[in-house]
């Protein structure tokens, strides 16, 4: 699995972004958002119960990123067709307002070593990517668990003071300095 310090993968996916038909499909790429901080996360299975959980918090969460200067994508190995069909019918997935990656090929979740190697599903894995596409943050839970898009957010403020943060910290709290 790529780590911390690795380059993000080059990619270019389908991708919805919308729930009309006619305006649902669109392409990204690597170089999409060039410049600009990326949280990419992935989820097993589209139409099954905890994975919409957390793409709606992360949906809650968007303007929060967004105000980072941080775009943020969303990837499963369902289709692009599989992808709006859920938004459409699901509640909490309709306003999504991040795209979301059909990584239908497995080119991306192979790449970056997040298949699951029992159901060949994505891992529940975040990525921080910073703007010159260097892996900053990874973590990856068990199909079972959901993860904290509060925490992912929390972690990219850190990472943005580019200072040592401690445990816990927050926005706006004092970073260490080394003496």
């Amino acid at each position: 699995m790529l780590s911390v310090g690795d380059r993000f993968p080059d990619f270019n996916l389908k991708a919805v972004v919308s729930t009309d038909p006619k305006t649902a499909f669109s392409h990204i790429t690597d170089q999409t958002d060039a410049g600009k901080w990326r949280v990419v996360f992935f989820w097993p299975k589209d139409f099954t119960f905890v994975c919409p959980t957390e793409i709606a918090a992360f949906g809650k969460l968007n303007g929060e990123f967004t105000d980072r200067d941080t775009v943020v994508y969303g990837v499963s190995t369902d289709s692009e067709y599989v992808h709006l069909a859920w938004r459409q019918h699901h509640e909490d997935l309709r306003d999504l307002p991040f795209a979301m990656l059909s990584d239908l090929k497995r080119d991306l979740s192979g790449a970056l070593g997040v298949l699951d190697k029992g159901e060949g599903v994505c891992l529940r894995a975040t990525f921080i990517v910073d703007p010159d596409g260097i892996i900053r943050f990874v973590s990856v839970n068990d199909l079972n668990v959901g993860r904290n898009p509060q925490e992912v957010l929390r972690v990219l403020d850190a990472l943005q003071t580019d200072e040592l943060c401690p445990c816990n910290w927050q926005k706006g709290d004092d970073v260490l300095r080394a003496a």
